[in-house]
């Protein structure tokens, strides 16, 4: 005869399995989410690298919200696009590259989160300027697909010209 002792321990035991077997499709579901975050931050990084505003604008969404590094907001995509094609006119060589550091994908929602390091780099007048720091983005899963839904970008450090002596 089955004790009720017995009839629960075999229940945990059971449960437990359960969720241990759900565990690896879990981990790699996240580990996917995360390969595809990262292959979107790089092909964003190449799009500005060639000055290309639909290229960067592929990963954002329509309500995106950025916040720079010299602390203005803009909201929606396209004050974000323009924001960077205003910059693409006034510095030609300028180049941003974003590099995640980790990534933490909260798969039930279809959410996750990205923390980095980024560069800035342009040339203005009186010479070469350099500014980087850290960034947090908030992406999205969207009908299979993932999307920054915010960013922020603080400084850290700027070397080069009157820029790094303005604070914003």
């Amino acid at each position: 005869m089955i004790t009720g002792r017995r009839r629960a321990a075999g229940f945990w035991l059971a449960a437990g399995a359960l969720l241990l077997a759900g565990a690896p499709r879990a981990g790699a579901q996240a580990a996917g989410a995360e390969q595809a975050i990262r292959a979107r931050r790089a092909l964003s990084n190449a799009a500005i690298a060639k000055h290309d505003t639909v290229g960067f604008s592929a990963i954002l969404t329509p309500d995106v919200v950025s916040v720079t590094s010299a602390s203005a907001k803009n909201v929606g995509r396209a004050l974000v696009v323009k924001s960077m094609a205003d910059r693409y006119r006034d510095k030609p060589d300028i180049i941003y590259i974003r590099t995640p550091d980790a990534i933490a994908v909260f798969a039930p929602w279809g959410m996750a989160s990205e923390r980095g390091h980024w560069v800035g780099r342009w040339t203005d007048a009186d010479g070469k300027v350099e500014l980087g720091g850290s960034y947090f983005a908030k992406w999205r899963l969207i009908k299979g697909e993932w999307f920054v839904e915010g960013e922020t970008y603080v400084p850290d450090h700027c070397a080069g010209g009157a820029f790094c002596r303005t604070v914003p």
